[in-house]
C-alpha cells in the first residue's frame, strides 16, 4: 500500500535517484548537475511537492515549482514520474489529487504544465483532471556544428555588450509572446549565473537582446525591437553567444506556435523544428 506525503524530508541525492529510476527508459537522460539546475531554475519547493512511497521507495512523484505566472500565484509541474513497475495504477493522479488542497492552502490559484503533443495518454489524463490547453509551443533543436553563422553581418553602428535583468522592462517590450514558465524572467533570476545576457545597442538605445544558457545550449529568450528587425541583429547576438556554448546542441524551446518571426529566424540559421508541446492550465 503506497503512502503519499510531501517531499520536504528527503535528500537531494535520494530525489535524484528516484527521478533517474522513473525516467531510465526515456531517450533523454540528465545528470545530477543538470537535475539540480532544472529544479533551481523552475522554482522547486519540496514542501509543496509530493510523492507516493512504497515503504522507503519513492515510486511516483510530482515536483512542483512555485512562483508568479500571468499575475497569479502558480504551481508548475517541474517533473512528474512513476517507476516503471508501478505504472498503470493511477499513482500520478493520486499524487496530484492529494496535492490540490495543500496547494490551495498555500495560496496557489492555478497549476501550469507543459506536455509533448505526441504524449496523448498524458494529455488525456491531464484533461480528465481539469486542465485546458492554453497555448501551443514549437521546439527547435540542432547540433551546434550545423548552425549557420555570419549570414548577414550586422552594421558597425550596433554595439554588442553584456546586460543584466535591470533592463528586463525594455527587453519585454520587444517580445512577440510571453515566455513560458521555464523561460521567464523569474526563472532566469533564480540562477542568473547560468546565463549570458547580451544586448545590441544603437548608441545608448537597446534594440535587441539574447539570453543564452551555455551549459545547456538553450536560447532562453531572443528578441529585437520591431523597428530594427531584418538587419542581422538577432543572428549577430546568437553568433557571439554560441562561441561559449558548452553543449552539443543549440535549442530554442517553447516558442509560441503563432510566432512566425521566431520560426523563420530559427530555420534561417539551421535550427529546425523537432516537435510541439501544449501549455495546459488548471485553475485551483
Amino acid at each position: 500500500m503506497e503512502t503519499i506525503t510531501s517531499l520536504d524530508k528527503i535528500s537531494f541525492d535520494f530525489l535524484f535517484d528516484a527521478f533517474s529510476g522513473a525516467f531510465n527508459d526515456y531517450e533523454v537522460q540528465i545528470n545530477k548537475d543538470e537535475f539540480h539546475m532544472m529544479l533551481s531554475r523552475r522554482g522547486f519547493v519540496p514542501e509543496l511537492s509530493f510523492g507516493a512511497f512504497d515503504e522507503d521507495q519513492l515510486v511516483s512523484f510530482t515536483l512542483n515549482g512555485i512562483g508568479m505566472f500571468n499575475n497569479q500565484e502558480t504551481a508548475y509541474d517541474t517533473g512528474t514520474g512513476t517507476v516503471k513497475e508501478y505504472r498503470g495504477k493511477g499513482l500520478a493522479t493520486e499524487v496530484f489529487t492529494f496535492s490540490i488542497p495543500k496547494l490551495k492552502k498555500a495560496g496557489i490559484t492555478q497549476y501550469v504544465l507543459e506536455v509533448l503533443q505526441h504524449n496523448t495518454l498524458a494529455i488525456t489524463v491531464y484533461k480528465n483532471l481539469g486542465f485546458e490547453v492554453t497555448r501551443e509551443f514549437n521546439y527547435f533543436v540542432q547540433h551546434r556544428d550545423e548552425i549557420k553563422h555570419g549570414l548577414r553581418p550586422v552594421q558597425a553602428k550596433y554595439e554588442l555588450k553584456r546586460i543584466g535583468l535591470e533592463l528586463k522592462g525594455q527587453m519585454a517590450s520587444f517580445q512577440d509572446f510571453a515566455p513560458s514558465w521555464q523561460n521567464s524572467f523569474e526563472s532566469i533570476a533564480r540562477r542568473t549565473s547560468d546565463f549570458i545576457m547580451l544586448g545590441a545597442f544603437d548608441g545608448t538605445t537597446l534594440v535587441g537582446y539574447c539570453i543564452f544558457a551555455p551549459d545547456t545550449g538553450d536560447i532562453t529568450q531572443i528578441a529585437v525591437d520591431k523597428n530594427y528587425r531584418r538587419q542581422g541583429i538577432a543572428s549577430a547576438l546568437l553568433d557571439e553567444l554560441s562561441k561559449g556554448n558548452k553543449h552539443q546542441n543549440i535549442k530554442l524551446i517553447n516558442a509560441e506556435i503563432g510566432c512566425e518571426s521566431i520560426k523563420k529566424f530559427a530555420e534561417s540559421i539551421g535550427i529546425f523544428q523537432k516537435g510541439r508541446q501544449f501549455e495546459m492550465i488548471r485553475q485551483l
